[in-house]
């Protein structure tokens, strides 16, 4: 396969090695401390929400006009990384249109039948958040055309040519979707939401605001030092800054006073193998093994791999996205190839014969 490959297939193998890391500090997926502790720290409403300017600026935009209206508010789209507010945007759009929201995911309905009973039970103006709908079946989503554009699905009743279209309307709904990977869905798909937001990752400057507001829900003492340093870790995502803040937390409950400072923040998180740079051990071992083994590259993606001692879809979709997106680690035809940048991180000096000195190893 191609290292750019992309499609459904690539896709479930990206979601089989994350869930395999999903313990990882530095990972974006959620779990289960995460979906526990993330209820209590959620922003209620647009003013609280940190973060993501121009998708909060036109989101209110969007839901005060359909206040103002008294009509349901246009189908969403939001797409971007785990862990940047996709879950909490969704939830802020229900509470803003003081309606209830149903919450399920794309992976989940693999039937026409399982999209049709939620639909069905919807009740007006009721939002739907889809989580990961790309991964939806191709007949649910060939429904969910016409349920988002006419509020009407047709129920097959039968089978063969005696089967028959029974046509069932819905109340107004709004949908919000969420994707990881918006190139994989359909443009048809994609054409029938109203508004469309990206999330971006954030800035270190609101990651401290985001930790300082959930240090004050959580009861911790931290300084702007000590939340400067979490931030510089949490790479740009408030998931991870959330659970790094627990970490560090308990760090200096047993080793401290309780209160957080820069000296006990990168003491706690230097215990739990998370650098300055957001790195963890899985990252480190990638790189340290592209530099030490490989001289820098250009080695192939299975080589590296058998390396690290990992599966060939761990490193390629949990450890290289951030360390491409860094500046680490660069994919070319060849194969991965270290950057100046991670010579300098790891402390190592780049040998001056690079690539040519290794290829006359071999008499190339």
């Amino acid at each position: 396969m191609n290292w750019d490959e992309t499609g459904p297939d690539t896709d479930e193998r990206a979601a089989d090695a994350a869930a395999a890391y999903d313990d990882r500090l530095v990972t974006g997926v959620a779990d289960g401390e995460d979906t526990a502790v993330e209820a209590a720290l959620r922003p209620k409403d647009l003013d609280e929400f940190v973060g993501q300017e121009k998708v909060r600026e036109q989101l209110d935009l969007v839901l005060k006009a359909a206040r103002a209206r008294g009509a349901t508010a246009d189908h969403v789209l939001l797409s971007g990384a785990p862990g940047l507010g996709k879950t909490t945007l969704s939830m802020i759009i229900a509470a803003e249109m003081n309606a209830p929201i149903r919450i399920t995911s794309g992976p989940a309905i693999q039937h026409a039948g399982d999209l049709a009973a939620i639909l069905s039970s919807l009740q007006e103006g009721e939002v739907l958040f889809l989580d990961e709908i790309h991964r939806m079946s191709r007949p649910a989503e060939e429904m969910l055309y016409m349920a988002m554009e006419d509020f009407r699905v047709d129920v097959i009743v039968g089978k063969g040519p005696g089967a028959t279209a029974i046509p069932l309307e819905l109340p107004p709904f709004t949908l919000v979707g969420a994707t990881t990977r918006a190139g994989l869905l359909p443009p048809p798909l994609r054409d029938r939401f109203g508004f469309t937001g990206h999330m971006e990752f954030y800035a270190p400057a609101e990651l401290e605001r985001v930790i300082h507001r959930s240090a004050g829900l959580l009861d911790v003492a931290i300084d702007t030092a000590g939340a400067a340093e979490i931030a510089g870790r949490s790479r740009g995502t408030p998931r991870i800054a959330n659970r790094l803040l627990r970490r560090v937390r308990d760090y200096a409950q047993v080793k401290a006073d309780g209160a957080i400072d820069r000296e006990i923040a990168a003491a706690a998180l230097k215990v739990y193998e998370v650098d300055a740079r957001g790195l963890d051990r899985l990252d480190r071992a990638v790189l340290g093994a592209l530099l030490k083994l490989f001289a820098g590259g250009p080695v192939g993606l299975s080589t590296l791999a058998v390396a690290v001692g990992e599966e060939r879809e761990t490193v390629e979709e949990v450890a290289e996205p951030f360390l491409v997106r860094e500046g680490l680690l660069a994919r070319t035809p060849r194969g991965r190839v270290a950057t100046p940048a991670a010579w300098a991180h790891l402390g190592l000096v780049a040998p001056q014969h690079g690539v040519k000195g290794q290829a006359g190893l071999f008499g190339a």
